[in-house]
C-alpha cells in the first residue's frame, strides 16, 4: 500500500519510512508547507498516488489541510486526520512491528488509534 503522510515535523520521517518498509508498505511524505504552484501540485499529486492519508494538524498550514482534504474527497483516497503521528502510532495502525532502532516516545498506542475517525 501507498502512504501518504501531509505534514509533522522532518525529523521523523526516516522513523516513520522504517515502519512502513518493515510493513511492506511505501511512504511518501510532504511538509505541508505550500509557498507556490509548485508545492500545491505536489501536495495534490501525493494524495492522488497514496492509498491512504495521514494529514497531521501539529505542523501543518491551514491551506495545505485544505488542499489535501479537497484532493482526498476528489480522488476518494482515505484520510485520516490527526494532530501528530510517531512511529509506534504508524505501526499500530498498520499492524506492523517497529524496527530495532526506530526511536519511539511515549507509550503504547493502543487507546489513540481506536479513536480515529473516518473522514
Amino acid at each position: 500500500m501507498r502512504i501518504g503522510i501531509i505534514g509533522g515535523l522532518d525529523r521523523n520521517a526516516r522513523d516513520l519510512e522504517a515502519v512502513a518498509e518493515a510493513g511492506g508498505h511505501r511512504l511518501e511524505t510532504h511538509t505541508g508547507v505550500i509557498s507556490g504552484s509548485a508545492s500545491s501540485s505536489s501536495l495534490k499529486a501525493l494524495v492522488a498516488r497514496a492509498d491512504l492519508v495521514f494529514l497531521l494538524t501539529d505542523v501543518n498550514s491551514h491551506n495545505a489541510v485544505h488542499i489535501a482534504r479537497r484532493a482526498a474527497r476528489l480522488h476518494g483516497i482515505p484520510l485520516r486526520i490527526l494532530r501528530r503521528l510517531s512511529a509506534s502510532h504508524l505501526a499500530a495502525y498498520l499492524g506492523a512491528e517497529v524496527p530495532a532502532g526506530t526511536k519511539i516516545a511515549g507509550r503504547a498506542p493502543e487507546v489513540r488509534v481506536a479513536r480515529m475517525r473516518a473522514a
